[in-house]
């Protein structure tokens, strides 16, 4: 933090001042009237440095590894984002390190709200993060990655002040003022730090876990296998912050085998290949690729077995074809873990809805995916089978107790 005292503390505004100087200009002054600072960066390119600008576009392009008037003169607007992108990521951390950085700003349409999300990105966890974007209520994964950055729709254009645009640059500066001049009290533990991902289906599973895990001095991390869990996973797996890993629900390796709107790329198999911790993995939810509400279902899965989750989200039966390419994903998974690892798999089901008499109970479908798995692990990684659902609490137990005996190795 740039200081205890709450009246010292800075938020940092980002954006274009070429064509939103109005707009900043106000939002600027109602975070000031809050009693903090501000430092107003500006990455506009195509106009003259703007005298308001506390670090100026040609300050901004040099850090990027550019000039200013170079960037003007040749008119390439795809250039000049790179290098603007760059330098106001490295001038946002340089604030941050610094300690004059307590929480950023930015407000723009697709270009502002780019250029912002990857500076925003470079910045820790916890450090309020905004942007007032028109792309706000669409899907923002391209933007906010694995970072906390909270998006604000603009409703109408970041366009000038006018009586819908007033409304929500007031209450932006407002959000922002408020996370930053909260007094934030710090969470102390020293316990060992798990990760688990989830889905709805193998709720049961994650949650036996996360509190018998939790009674036995461990910290469990919960994330939602929807394409940005398992890559938030991997990012802290490479950072070495996690002692270790608890994959229970794969389901993202479906989703791009099936191209399904929560897959994390079939680099998913790389989630614990950065640093040597122990993992033990189900393939929990490869039953199921996901889609939206019923009417985007690609027509070429329209003869599939289709299940409503709720009115946005539609369930397809992934078929044995397609569990064997999940099941060696799963394999390879395993095969680049840098740590011990485990497989374990649950012969009654993979899911709350695979299991006997369930919408999606289907044995042979199921055996394609462990057989996969079994064929191509590696020699020496241990693949244990058990007669039970994922969600069995004695299937959970197992999860648990493998992974405590990797750590009780290591210790």
């Amino acid at each position: 933090m740039a200081s205890d005292e709450i009246g010292a503390r800075t938020i940092v505004l980002v954006g274009a001042l070429d064509t939103k100087g109005e707009e900043f200009a106000l939002v600027r002054r109602l975070i000031e009237s809050s009693g903090l600072r501000t430092i107003l960066v500006d990455f506009g390119v195509f106009e003259t440095d703007s005298a308001a600008a506390d670090i100026t576009a040609a300050e901004v392009a040099r850090a990027g590894g550019g000039e200013v008037l170079d960037l003007r003169r040749s008119r390439d607007k795809g250039i000049a984002m790179k290098v603007m992108a760059a330098g106001v990521a490295a001038i946002v951390r340089q604030l941050y390190r610094d300690r004059r950085l307590d929480g950023i700003l930015a407000m723009g349409g697709t270009s502002g709200t780019s250029v912002a999300a990857e500076a925003m990105r470079t910045l820790p966890l916890g450090i309020p993060k905004l942007i007032v974007s028109t792309v706000a209520s669409g899907d923002v994964s391209p933007y906010v990655g694995t970072r906390d950055i909270s998006m604000m729709a603009s409703v109408v254009d970041v366009a000038g002040v006018n009586r819908i645009s007033h409304l929500i640059y007031t209450n932006a500066a407002a959000a922002i003022a408020g996370m930053v001049s909260q007094a934030r009290q710090p969470f102390v533990s020293d316990r060992p730090l798990i990760a688990a991902s989830m889905f709805g289906n193998t709720t049961p599973c994650v949650d036996r876990i996360r509190i018998s895990l939790a009674e036995k001095g461990h910290e469990v991390l919960v994330f939602h296998s929807t394409g940005t869990g398992g890559r938030t996973i991997a990012s802290l797996v490479a950072e070495g912050a996690l002692d270790g890993l608890l994959d229970v629900t794969p389901t993202e390796l479906a989703d791009a085998v099936c191209g399904g709107v929560f897959s994390a790329g079939r680099e998913r198999v790389n989630i614990a290949a950065d640093h040597p911790i122990p993992v033990v993995i189900a393939p929990g939810c490869v039953d199921m690729c996901n889609f939206g509400a019923m009417e985007t279902v690609p027509s070429r899965y329209s003869r599939r077995n289709l299940y409503q989750w709720n009115s946005g989200v539609t369930l397809m039966r992934t078929d044995a074809g397609e569990n064997a390419e999940i099941g060696r994903l799963i394999a390879e998974t395993a095969n680049r873990c840098k740590g011990p690892c485990a497989v374990l798999v649950p012969l009654k089901g993979v899911s709350m809805l695979d299991a006997p008499c369930g919408p999606f109970w289907d044995p042979e479908a199921d055996q394609a995916c462990f057989t996969a798995i079994r064929e191509n692990l590696r020699p020496g990684i241990p693949y244990h089978e058990h007669q039970a659902n994922v969600n069995d609490p004695l299937f959970a137990d197992s999860l648990a107790e493998t992974l405590l005996s990797f750590v009780r190795k290591r210790s």
